[in-house]
């Protein structure tokens, strides 16, 4: 079983579980939101419709938050998993956002346009460092000037000892959270196809991608959002 069957496999009921897995959902959520939404706000002040590419957009979780808090946007959602893309297609269509799906892995060529916000929330930790450089680059090209790379994100520790410490703590706040040992392991399986790196060196890589204002702008543990902004 690859990554998108595995997420697939979960898909009707994903979203259900993200307030106990993702301990931090609220501030590692809405920071995203925040940092992605000037330029889009800044898009609706100029007359344009805000362009969205969510990399890895799974359920639309993100997605969904961000047409939420900036009303007008136009989303392009990304994902390998066909059953999550119809999850999100199904809440986009009913709340009425204007959405595209592209069902593509994250190492395919992104989707065609210029974009004020490409955004992704934890899914960009399934591709190894090469893998994350090249995507960055990418993502970076298909910025407008002055739209933002935003990455809420599953990281590693800096060293075999935080990281192992990072799960330890993991463990704990999901268990008082409600997670039972079935939710746990099926998560655990799920990480087996994870390759998350250090938010440091991933920082360094936006900046190296040409990205300015690179930035950590949350971090709790194992969850980070970072990114940067393409220069004006």
């Amino acid at each position: 079983m690859g990554v998108a069957e595995a997420f697939d496999a979960v898909a009707a009921g994903y979203d259900a579980a993200r307030r106990r897995l993702v301990p931090c959902f609220d501030a590692f959520y809405g920071t995203a939101v925040e940092v992605a939404a000037p330029p889009l706000r800044a898009a609706l002040a100029a007359g344009r419709t805000p362009e969205v590419l969510d990399l890895g957009a799974g359920t639309g979780l993100l997605s969904s938050l961000l047409a939420a808090a900036v009303p007008g946007v136009r989303l392009t959602l990304v994902d390998a998993a066909p059953k999550m893309l119809a999850v999100a297609a199904e809440q986009l269509t009913g709340r009425g956002v204007p959405h595209r799906l592209v069902a593509a892995d994250l190492a395919d060529p992104l989707p065609a346009g210029r974009y004020d916000a490409v955004v992704s929330a934890l899914a960009i930790h399934h591709l190894d460092d090469s893998g994350k450089r090249a995507l960055y680059r990418r993502a970076a090209g298909a910025l407008v000037p002055g739209g933002v790379f935003v990455n809420a994100e599953q990281v590693a520790g800096p060293t075999p000892d935080l990281d192992r410490r990072y799960h330890e703590v993991w463990l704990a706040q999901v268990t008082a959270l409600g997670s039972d040992a079935a939710e746990i392991a099926a998560a655990e399986q799920r990480m087996t196809y994870d390759r998350p790196a250090p938010v440091g060196e991933q920082c360094r890589w936006l900046a190296e991608a040409g990205l300015a204002e690179v930035d950590c702008f949350f971090k709790a543990w194992r969850f980070a959002v970072f990114g940067g902004r393409a220069p004006d």
